[in-house]
């Protein structure tokens, strides 16, 4: 039984290593850095990483999902900070594991997180889709995307023809199932891509390689001194946010695929920052947990961690004994590569489900992608979790004005309480300021010849706001109970519908 375990794990770090190679080297050219950075994250990921306690089938490599970021930082503050910024990352995962917050990164929005990933899509297949010709993508999110009205022109036809005939590969190989489970489909597109642009000897810019000793950068003394800049500070802390994001959702997303151990938030939160720390001083990229290799792995019937640390040894061994491989491969079906992975970034059928159930959460999913394309991506993350917070309170303020006669047994009556006695006005909810103009409305409808008796014993939330706006109205009505603030906050959540 051992050896069948054994048997299973080998294989599947094969299937692993066959799938993680051509995203590596893509997601490392898409970020503007040597390809090779892209395979020393990889590597850190299966052997630094994938030999950590945390979640036990899942595989961390270089991901798709911080391209956008990583672009930006290396365009902004030069690739020999990248190494600073990533350590600084990883550090700061470390931290938030060590002080068990992993668990809290599942009470984020999943509509945010769904926003994200299509906003970073979207960026992403607009940059790359001018890697598909050959040509230089403007610097902004928003350049890029006006930008492609005038790319067919300015495009290189055989680049975009490698590139297009890449992307038709990946569709059409996701249809033949047989297939698919005998040779992943990233790699059958990028080595046709690269034997046909090599045996015809088509003139399109290919992957520069310098070897992997040559493009890893250990930082030096003074690149941590830039952790003192502002934007160096942000960018650190919107690295460590989202790849622990992705990393964790990814956990919860694999859990679901096998009947083995749950993953330990915590502690694969660690396990990230670890690789993370390593990948600085490496000055490589950035790692996350990446579910396309995790559910291969699975898939490929992976039993325990000894597929993944595999999957990062033969990456070691091919970026050592055949980099020149590398430099076979056409920069358009790598780029066609990342437009695929891109578009299926873009959570289009999860947001139908959404939109027939909850549109409210279909609105916060695109105010985040859409200010993700219009600013960044940490405006975006912003912008959608404020969002996301503020649609809670306000589905969860629901606040009721109930008028009628004592004991009369009914919920609520007409505004002039139906006699000349005492109406009784019964406030049912949570009062808070977003309710307070409708609190105020059905106060100030009641009539000002009638005495009015004000129960709050079916609040069960009162906000300094509504209490303060409660007393000015009965001092304002010139005689009558005082507000009693205690039975508002604690009272029995009467009956009502909300408003």
């Amino acid at each position: 039984m051992r050896l069948g375990l054994r048997k299973a794990d080998l294989l599947a770090s094969l299937v692993v290593f066959l799938v993680a190679l051509p995203l590596c080297v893509g997601v490392a050219v898409a970020s503007g850095v040597p390809a090779e950075l892209g395979l020393v994250t990889g590597i850190v990921g299966g052997l630094v990483a994938g030999a950590l306690p945390g979640s036990s089938l899942q595989v961390s490599g270089p991901a798709a999902g911080l391209t956008v970021l990583v672009y930006e930082a290396v365009r902004a503050y030069g690739l020999e900070v990248l190494g600073v910024v990533v350590f600084a990352a990883g550090v700061v995962q470390v931290g938030l594991g060590a002080l068990r917050l992993g668990r809290w990164f599942r009470a984020v929005s999943v509509a945010v997180v769904q926003g994200m990933l299509a906003g970073i899509g979207i960026v992403l297949v607009a940059g790359q889709v001018y890697a598909l010709g050959d040509v230089s993508a403007p610097a902004s999110a928003l350049g890029m995307v006006g930008g492609l009205v005038s790319l067919p022109g300015d495009a290189d036809p055989v680049a975009l023809a490698v590139g297009g005939a890449t992307i038709a590969v990946l569709l059409l190989w996701r249809r033949w199932a047989w297939g698919t489970r005998l040779v992943p489909g990233p790699l059958v597109a990028v080595v046709l891509a690269a034997g046909v642009t090599w045996g015809f000897d088509l003139d399109v810019r290919r992957v520069e390689v310098r070897g992997l000793l040559a493009a890893v950068r250990v930082p030096e003394a003074a690149d941590f001194g830039r952790l003192a800049e502002v934007g160096v500070i942000g960018t650190v802390v919107a690295f460590a946010l989202i790849a622990s994001a992705e990393s964790l959702f990814s956990a919860a997303a694999v859990d679901r695929l096998h009947q083995g151990a749950r993953t330990d938030y915590d502690r694969e939160l660690m396990a990230q920052g670890v690789g993370n720390a390593v990948c600085g001083v490496l000055g490589a990229l950035p790692m996350t947990a990446v579910i396309v290799r995790s559910a291969a792995n699975i898939g490929a019937g992976a039993r325990t961690k000894v597929s993944r640390v595999l999957h990062g040894v033969w990456l070691l061994g091919f970026a050592v004994v055949v980099p020149g491989v590398l430099g076979v491969i056409p920069v358009a079906a790598l780029a066609g590569l990342l437009v695929y992975a891109g578009c299926r970034l873009v959570p289009v059928r999860e947001a139908g489900v959404l939109w027939r159930g909850h549109r409210g959460e279909v609105v916060v999913l695109v105010v985040t992608a859409g200010a993700i394309v219009l600013g960044n991506l940490i405006a975006g993350v912003v912008a959608g979790l404020a969002l996301a917070v503020g649609k809670v309170a306000w589905e969860i303020s629901h606040v009721h004005v109930e008028v009628g006669e004592p004991g009369d047994g009914r919920d609520g009556g007409d505004a002039d309480g139906g006699g000349d006695g005492v109406v009784v006005v019964r406030v049912v909810g949570h009062a808070t300021f977003l309710r307070l103009p409708k609190l105020l409305d059905a106060l100030e409808a009641l009539p000002r010849g009638r005495e009015v008796r004000l129960e709050l014993g079916g609040l069960r939330h009162v906000d300094h706001a509504c209490a303060a706006a409660l007393e000015g109205w009965v001092a304002g009505r010139g005689r009558g109970p005082g507000v009693d603030q205690g039975a508002g906050a604690g009272g029995n959540g009467g009956g009502g519908s909300g408003g």
